[in-house]
């Protein structure tokens, strides 16, 4: 036993791993997506016939599948971006059918299926924003990250950038004290890289730079302060009075939903969604009215709050209530709550604020 647990190591972070997950969240949503409107489009139609129905999480499966193989059978760097594409695409089509999964009738519009799939998809986003954060490396998975960085020199792809950002990590690597087999492993590579024979390839932006480079450039062009709290100004408003309008629809009667007279629960889940709503539009407005009177970290903070309280709960009741129409909506929250968080770590840097 004690053979064993010494053979255990702790894990390690693969290099570039936020970026695959934000491949698979976006190729999840799009799956999603993409699936719910061709379906509603084309009237839900079956492939197949004879008694036979190919459900599209079949193809969900299929696509899993494919993507745990990729990674197992080849080596290359390019095969995570790929299983990253594939594992988003196939879990939309997989976790779309979750309402046959848990009902005895095999209910594809069971209306708990749409708040299901969407606290995935958020509980996935939490993860990635988890994976976004850089503490400092230990040696150990510094040097992981070194090694899987040197597959460049292999494919001959190992730009100037890349061989300066490699060689500075193995030198930090190669000069702590707490690992002096890690140390000497890192210093053996760092003058291997520095040997003149050593191909570096000329430097040519892949597509992700090419997009990323796009992006800086309409940021510096276009992007200025007063702009982006006009957006957030009006956005939050927006949102503050769309909520108001539901509440005064619930007070008139003329907008409820079927599904809350089919039992008691339905009832106190709505007037839970309603209350949380009316909290969130309080937020939302009063966060309009500090940024439009000058106060904009307070109101960055009460966006920020009551954003996230509606992303994370209100639109869960949402869901269930109004099923995917909703989808817009919660895309032009999360829009926001970015907005929100760019202002803040781009204009507001200092205790009283740098406007």
């Amino acid at each position: 036993m004690n053979r064993i647990i010494s053979r255990v190591r702790k894990p390690v972070k693969r290099l570039g791993a936020e970026t695959y997950l934000l491949i698979t969240l976006l190729s999840f949503a799009a799956s999603v997506a993409l699936t719910r409107t061709f379906l509603e489009l084309t009237g839900y139609p079956q492939l197949g016939g004879g008694g036979l129905h190919i459900a599209h999480v079949l193809w969900g499966g299929l696509l899993l599948f494919a993507a745990a193989l990729l990674p197992l059978i080849l080596a290359n760097r390019w095969t995570y971006s790929l299983s990253a594409v594939l594992a988003g695409l196939g879990m939309g089509l997989f976790i779309d059918e979750v309402g046959k999964f848990i009902t005895q009738t095999n209910d594809y519009f069971y209306p708990p299926a749409a708040p299901i799939i969407y606290a995935v998809f958020l509980v996935t986003v939490l993860l990635y924003l988890r994976l976004r954060r850089q503490p400092p490396l230990p040696p150990r998975d510094a040097l992981y990250h070194a090694l899987e960085a040197l597959e460049e020199v292999l494919d001959h792809d190992l730009d100037p950038q890349e061989h300066t950002d490699l060689v500075v990590r193995l030198e930090s690597i190669a000069a702590q004290e707490d690992s002096p087999e890690l140390s000497r492993l890192a210093g053996i590579l760092q003058e291997y890289l520095k040997h003149p024979e050593v191909l570096i390839a000329p430097e040519v932006p892949g597509f992700w730079k090419r997009i990323q480079d796009k992006l800086e450039a309409f940021e510096k062009r276009y992007i200025r302060p007063l702009w982006l709290r006009a957006v957030l100004i009006g956005g939050m408003s927006g949102l503050g009075v769309v909520s108001l309008l539901n509440l005064l629809d619930f007070a008139a009667a003329r907008r409820l939903p079927g599904i809350l007279f089919t039992s008691q629960s339905g009832v106190y889940w709505y007037m839970a969604r309603l209350g949380l709503e009316m909290l969130v539009s309080v937020l939302l407005l009063t966060a309009a009215i500090a940024i439009l009177l000058g106060r904009v970290r307070q109101g960055l903070s009460l966006s920020y709050y009551g954003l996230l309280l509606s992303l994370t709960m209100v639109n869960l009741l949402v869901f269930y209530f109004d099923q995917f129409s909703t989808v817009i909506s919660a895309t032009f929250q999360f829009a926001l709550l970015l907005i929100v968080l760019y202002y803040r770590r781009k204009y507001i840097t200092l205790p009283g604020g740098t406007l």
